[in-house]
């Protein structure tokens, strides 16, 4: 298989000289790093994931695919203004990025990169979290190196690798939890749990071309931390029957991606599914561990659905970085995902009752297209279609 060619959306000359500062802001290990996730006091806890900023060297940094308008004025500023636009008008309690944060074969200096890349969710104070996709190691960092810097900025919950794990294949394999209500018999309990797995860059089997992926060392872990997590979930205090719904990211979408036609997703397939060439099993895993409801890749930057499949809804977030390939006219975009708390009984907030997601479009109004429900606890996964206005 091919080396994926970088090209890059067309988007609105949304400009971004007023950009807030770049100033480098590494060096402070962390402080949210001990964080507690939780859902907010009206029982929503919000996610936006950007896929794909392919951020290289800032002002200097061309675009690519946009129309030839906008070439004078459009640069990796640009992708840095839509994040922060994305941040102001969601407000997201964790912002992911899915990979593929830097360019790095023309990033001149890969911390640098990183740093300008990731400086709207550090100056925002909102926690936030990535991880790699397959260029982002293609500087001046190695793959390790990378995200020892990515873990080392300030407000970012990434890490390494989870701890306790003597070996485990890639770097940037961790999962979050997300209690509920604080003051609420939930506030103690992760209620939705978030699994971040590093789908590597590109095969070093020489017999199996093209992309990696994730590998069974990883796969043993995500089955042992959800099995521990629904032990805890269901247990006393507040024991309940069923697992915490769980969602999972990382950069390079698995095989099962390519099972939906336009018939049975929601969203646009412009682009073939560039998964690895070999199943790695990783979906039937996640289908027999119970707990997960949905995926959310980048990669591919033409595509942007969400189908489900035996009760797992595989999304796509669509391209968001401007120096990344595309499509002339087709703006750039960015997924939100909200998932909503149940009222108990004692008019209290419970467990997870729906989880819902968009795109908003980086044009004028931010346009937010393709609401539906990923899934709800109600229906145990079944989608319905629906538009989101004024989001």
């Amino acid at each position: 298989m091919e080396e994926k060619k970088k090209k890059t959306i067309g988007v609105p000359g949304l400009l971004a000289a007023a950009i807030l500062c770049l100033s480098s802001l590494a060096g402070a290990t962390g402080e949210a790093g001990q964080k507690q996730l939780r859902f907010r006091e009206n029982g929503e806890f919000k996610i936006l994931q950007v896929a794909d900023m392919h951020y290289a060297n800032g002002e200097t940094t061309p675009c690519e695919n946009v129309f030839l308008s906008q070439m004078a004025t459009c640069s990796d500023l640009n992708t840095t203004a839509f994040v922060h636009r994305m941040i102001q008008a969601e407000k997201p309690d964790l912002v992911v990025f899915t990979g593929d944060n830097i360019f790095g074969f023309d990033a001149t200096d890969a911390a640098k990169s990183l740093e300008y890349a990731f400086s709207p969710a550090m100056s925002s104070n909102i926690p936030w979290a990535a991880v790699l996709g397959n260029h982002d190691q293609e500087s001046t960092l190695s793959r390790e190196g990378v995200m020892k810097h990515i873990v080392s900025l300030k407000h970012t919950l990434s890490q390494v690798n989870p701890t306790g794990v003597d070996v485990i294949d890639g770097f940037g394999n961790y999962n979050l939890e997300v209690h509920g209500v604080e003051g609420s018999g939930f506030e103690k309990k992760s209620v939705l749990n978030l699994y971040f797995l590093d789908s590597g860059d590109y095969s070093t089997v020489p017999s199996i071309p093209g992309y990696n992926w994730i590998k069974p060392s990883q796969q043993v872990w995500f089955q042992r931390t959800s099995m521990n997590l629904q032990r805890a979930y269901m247990s006393k205090p507040e024991a309940q029957k069923a697992p915490a719904p769980g969602l999972v990211y990382f950069h390079i979408p698995l095989p099962e991606f390519a099972s939906f036609d336009s018939s049975n997703f929601t969203g646009v397939k412009q682009e073939g599914i560039s998964s690895a060439s070999v199943n790695s099993g990783f979906f039937a895993t996640m289908a027999e561990a119970g707990d997960v409801k949905a995926v959310f890749t980048g990669h591919d930057h033409l595509n942007d659905f969400c189908g489900e499949l035996t009760g797992i809804e595989l999304c796509y977030a669509g391209g968001f970085g401007y120096h990344a390939y595309g499509k002339a006219g087709w703006a750039r975009r960015a997924r939100v995902v909200v998932a909503t708390l149940e009222k108990t009984e004692k008019a209290s907030w419970g467990p997870v009752k729906s989880i819902k997601t968009w795109k908003r479009l980086d044009d004028q109004y931010l346009t937010a297209i393709d609401g539906q429900v990923l899934w709800s606890k109600s229906t145990k996964g079944t989608r319905r279609k629906k538009q989101i206005g004024g989001v």
